[in-house]
């Protein structure tokens, strides 16, 4: 309980509006749980499930410092795969639930939208979708 009191202490991680959502979001986990657990021929994921949250700083360094914080109260290590392209991040699991804060660099936002780019120029010719030739899902 108390790394989650030093955690509210720091203003850059939590904002007014966020506790409302982190209220909401702990009542649907356990209201969720409760139901699985009364609930046993419902059937869950084999595999688990992961929670991940997504920085929302304004700048490189305080996302990574934010993630670095997170990381500490996981006791988990962190993750930089920043020079191959990719995330900043940390997680840990909890039986099959894996909580996950993660990092998205602005250089692979800008990666993204620039491979995105022309996804509205791209269309699905609708008479080779039932052709004979082999053809189907082929650009136009």
């Amino acid at each position: 309980m108390t790394a989650s009191l030093e955690l509210t202490d720091q203003t850059s991680l939590l904002v007014p509006g966020d506790l409302f959502a982190r209220h909401q979001t702990i009542a649907g986990l356990r209201a969720l749980a409760d139901f699985l657990e009364a609930n046993p021929a419902v059937p869950v994921n084999e595999y688990g499930r992961e929670y991940n949250v997504y920085t929302r700083a304004e700048d490189e360094a305080a996302a990574v410092a934010v993630v670095d914080q997170i990381a500490a109260l996981l006791g988990a290590e962190v993750t930089d795969d920043r020079p191959n392209g990719g995330h900043y991040s940390a997680e840990k699991t909890f039986g099959r639930i894996t909580y996950g804060i993660v990092h998205v660099p602005q250089r692979r936002h800008d990666e993204y939208d620039a491979y995105t780019s022309y996804r509205h120029n791209i269309r699905l010719d609708p008479d080779r979708n039932n052709s004979e030739d082999g053809d189907e899902g082929r650009a136009a």
